[in-house]
């Protein structure tokens, strides 16, 4: 590796502490569980109310620059055309940004809600609840999400393509906090200890869902040695893929990944209640349009009870964790789209696969529920790995689509874990765009160790824990890089309109029309 790598502060600092995150977590998994757990519970019950509010600013923000005369500046000169066609783009925006939790989460959160409804004065397992979590299930996998992804991809973009400069979180927040050394290596050094903590614990709990998929298909054991052997595979699979570049792994990737996604859905669609999908999706998207103020702000601090705590603010938190990881990688494919191209495509075009997704799997699960007495919910509520599989006993061609789906889960984490070697690869070596190999094969042992180990330890809900707490900090840091923003924006000069070059054109010719008669 080069000597620039190893000096690198943010490289030693970040690899460290989390190789001291592991040895903790597997000599005394307990007591490192009990103490992310209490620090969540601290930074989620008394900062709730600041992930809510903070999450709905940025929407906003968001919404107002797209469609301001700022959302006409590009991602690059003036001249530049995208890096990516629309179809690969959009493939690789959705595989980095949901990895394998839509996949996860798709039949399992709407059974969640109709088993355990939001609202206490609505009964579970009833008609009420159906529509409730098909709209609170949208609402958590809609444009909330992406805005924060968003937020840091467009400084990151911005900065990187537009200014020349390097890809950096610290980067992007230097108009504010100036660039000192250690504010800067502190800042990006925590946005890689966030990113490995949320790619592993997604490892593992991809790793957990296609060992309960293998052993529905196969009757494989529910084992460590099991998963262990998945965790080597996709290592073997990932390592391959990231010595190929951003090109050819990941793109290709993406689009397998996009595909696979079509071919399930377009199945579930047509062998599911295909008239009664559509309805709920009709009507989930507008309860989720009606709601999306209220659930948006909403908390119970009159009655009580976590529900929002544990759904909803837990979710805010995730996607914050993630955030410099699909920010910064977001950013990378998107160079020579315009600002307002970047956020209706980043906000509206994923967020709307995600709610059809939804309504596919989670529409068809209710139906089961609600119709035929299936007991999903029951089943999903005694463990959450078996929801997609359980969906599929009713279905034509349940082992079929039990291998396609455990392929889709697989592929969805190498690309993932592909893209994210390459992203902390990246931000280890300056925010290079063509980072070292070396690099990239110590982020993917690190993050393939920390999973085995936190799997081997049963510490991977601890992991999850702590990933959250490192959210808090870093909200801040994003409501700065909104300001920061403002701040470069308003030097930037505005590009013309076509309608405008057309008015200058015409004046020009008049003009000289003018001095050619004679006075």
């Amino acid at each position: 590796m080069g000597n620039s790598t190893m000096k690198n502060p943010v490289f030693i600092i970040s690899a460290a502490v989390i190789l001291l995150l592991v040895v903790i977590g597997a000599i005394m998994p307990g007591r490192f569980g009990d103490a992310a757990g209490t620090l969540f519970l601290f930074t989620t019950t008394n900062f709730g109310w600041f992930y809510l509010l903070a999450v709905f600013v940025i929407i906003v923000f968001l919404i107002a620059l797209a469609i301001s005369k700022y959302g006409k500046i590009r991602l690059g000169t003036d001249d530049s055309t995208p890096d990516y066609p629309f179809f690969t783009w959009i493939g690789m925006l959705f595989s980095a940004g949901f990895g394998a939790g839509l996949v996860f989460w798709g039949v399992a959160e709407p059974m969640s809600h109709f088993f355990t409804t939001p609202f206490s004065a609505v009964e579970g397992q009833t008609e009420q609840a159906a529509r409730v979590a098909m709209g609170y299930s949208f609402f958590h996998w809609g444009i909330s999400q992406w805005s924060v992804f968003a937020i840091v991809g467009l400084a990151i973009a911005f900065l990187q393509f537009k200014k020349g400069r390097d890809g950096l979180v610290s980067t992007s927040l230097e108009p504010i906090l100036g660039k000192k050394r250690a504010v800067k290596t502190t800042i990006d050094s925590f946005a890689v200890i966030a990113t490995v903590m949320g790619i592993a614990t997604s490892l593992g709990l991809g790793v957990l869902q296609m060992n309960g998929g293998l052993k529905s298909v196969f009757d494989l054991p529910n084992s460590f040695g099991v998963q262990l052997v998945i965790i080597l595979v996709m290592f073997a699979a990932y390592m391959l893929s990231s010595t190929t570049g951003l090109d050819k792994g990941i793109r290709w990737l993406s689009n397998i990944n996009l595909g696979l996604c079509l071919l399930l859905l377009i199945v579930v669609m047509i062998a599911g209640p295909t008239v009664f999908i559509f309805n709920t999706f009709t009507l989930a998207i507008g309860d989720y349009i009606t709601n999306f103020v209220e659930y948006s702000l909403r908390l119970t601090p009159y009655q009580g009870g976590t529900w929002v705590r544990d759904w909803t603010i837990f979710y805010w938190a995730w996607a914050i964790a993630w955030s410099p990881f699909v920010g910064a990688f977001v950013a990378r494919v998107s160079r020579g789209r315009t600002i307002r191209e970047f956020i209706f495509a980043v906000l509206v075009v994923p967020p709307f696969i995600a709610c059809v997704w939804i309504a596919a799997f989670g529409g068809t699960a209710l139906y089961e529920d609600l119709n035929n007495n299936a007991g999903i919910a029951e089943a999903v509520n005694a463990d959450l790995t078996v929801a997609l599989f359980e969906l599929y006993q009713f279905l034509p061609m349940t082992g079929i689509l039990s291998i396609l789906s455990i392929l889709l889960i697989f592929t969805f984490l190498v690309t993932s874990a592909d893209s994210a070697t390459y992203i902390l690869a990246s931000m280890t070596t300056h925010g290079s765009l063509t980072p070292p190999l070396a690099a990239k094969m110590v982020w993917g042992f690190l993050m393939s160790a920390i999973a085995a180990v936190l799997l081997a330890a049963g510490g991977l809900e601890a992991l999850q824990t702590a990933s959250l707490v490192s959210a808090l900090p870093f909200t801040v840091l994003m409501l700065l890089m909104m300001v920061a923003l403002v701040k470069m924006l308003r030097k930037e000069p505005i590009p013309l309109r076509p309608a405008d070059v057309r008015r200058f054109k015409r004046l020009q010719k008049e003009v000289r029309e003018d001095q050619k008669t004679p006075k």
